[in-house]
């Protein structure tokens, strides 16, 4: 069993200066199975093996017993969003959600206007839930669409085909969602800027709330990066993006983030909440988590066990204590560390850096606990090159800087 870090913080956690602010909370929550693992997917997914259905109903057992485990940490704060992802949430029943939710709110106080979003695949099984989700509870849907082109989706090793996608965005629609995101993908197998953009102008057509829209990139210990296919060269990328942007544009879909873009408003409040530095509590195989601890002048990063089988395996040694008001110590966690005073400045800049509205100064201090001026000449510097923006103590990057997003992260290293 893994044990966090010791209280003591006399030693690592000195030059964090002891006015840390206590960030807004959200939850995030992993499904680890899915029917088929993607080529290009490195996310903590794994194919459903076995006879019979998913475990589900040990599975949300397990959830609401790693939360109980976690419950120090929420601090007397409302859980503002919750963000259930994969894997591939929607393989689990509406059933199992209504739930999870239900049961949820017995130990967490959730906000009035509360954005639970489910990731979703486009296939006939999972679309036919969409209804009920709604009526569990769930008011923001993710569908994973990835592309529209029938080739381009066997390229991708989806399971859907596009009338699929399409079909599932109307089911999406008639059930209830008004907030819909759709997941598309570019720079794709010999794609050309032609089809990708007109991949990008069937998404639009449907009218979405957001759309998460990036380009494809070789993550190691995936299929593609075994063996990768032929991608398009570095102009037709470019030429991609920028017809892109501007389509995106014109149609009211404004990027506040360097892959998210959204309608006036319906920006994603849970990614919000990850990109201004705000803390998440994290359940499910392989669930990471951010917190902040003021009373002991430290920020964590918690990590739970990967496969699900072993998540499982905790659980069931944790809820065999005969008393139930028993915890057995940490049997989720696969690791949890405090993070160092030196890394919280790119920590926090990873994320802020990449949203259009960037960050103050404010912000940075009270969020870290360490005071800003000693990166004012690398702020400068960058000023200077036009990849960064400064307008008043609020600093932000500049449409230059989101090209060369690399190069002004790597100057606060």
């Amino acid at each position: 069993m893994s044990t966090l870090p010791s209280d003591d913080n006399s030693a690592d956690s000195t030059s964090i200066a002891a006015t840390l602010t206590l960030p807004p909370l959200s939850l995030y929550i992993h499904v680890p199975w899915c029917v088929r693992k993607c080529p290009y997917c490195d996310f903590n997914s794994h194919e459903h093996e076995g006879a019979g259905g998913l475990p589900e109903d040990d599975y949300i057992t397990a959830l609401l017993d790693d939360l109980r485990h976690d419950l120090k940490y929420v601090q007397n704060r409302e859980i503002h969003s919750i963000f259930i992802g994969g894997g591939t949430p929607s393989l689990l029943s509406a059933r199992a959600y209504d739930r999870l939710l239900n049961d949820l709110q017995k130990s967490l106080t959730f906000s009035h206007d509360i954005e639970i979003t489910l990731e979703a695949n486009p296939g006939t099984a999972e679309r036919e839930k969409f209804a009920d989700y709604f009526s569990a509870g769930i008011n923001r849907l993710s569908l994973g669409i990835q592309s529209f082109d029938p080739q381009q989706l066997k390229n991708l090793g989806r399971i859907h085909d596009q009338h699929d996608a399409e079909r599932a965005i109307e089911y999406a629609r008639s059930a209830g969602f008004e907030r819909l995101n759709l997941d598309l993908m570019y720079g794709l197998q010999d794609q050309s800027p032609e089809a990708a953009v007109a991949d990008l102008r069937k998404a639009i057509s449907f009218a979405p709330e957001h759309l998460s829209w990036y380009q494809l990139t070789i993550e190691p210990n995936t299929e593609f990066y075994k063996k990768t296919p032929p991608l398009p060269p570095e102009d037709a990328l470019i030429e991609m993006q920028d017809a892109g942007l501007s389509l995106l544009h014109d149609n009211g879909l404004m990027r506040y983030e360097i892959s998210a873009f959204a309608r006036a408003g319906e920006e994603s409040r849970h990614n919000l909440n990850y990109w201004r530095f705000g803390d998440y509590m994290g359940i499910g195989a392989g669930a990471h988590a951010k917190l902040t601890e003021p009373h002991k002048n430290r920020i964590l990063r918690l990590r739970k066990r990967k496969q699900p089988g072993h998540y499982l395996q905790a659980a069931k040694h944790s809820l065999s204590q005969a008393d139930s008001n028993l915890l057995v110590r940490y049997p989720y966690m696969a690791d949890a560390s405090p993070i160092e005073a030196e890394d919280l400045p790119v920590e926090f800049l990873l994320n802020a850096l990449r949203l259009r509205e960037g960050f103050t100064v404010s912000q940075f201090e009270s969020l870290t606990g360490l005071p800003f001026s000693r990166h004012s000449k690398q702020v400068e510097s960058l000023q200077h090159q036009g990849l960064l923006t400064v307008d008043g103590e609020r600093i932000s990057t500049t449409e230059r800087g989101y090209q060369f997003l690399n190069t002004v992260l790597e100057a606060f290293l």
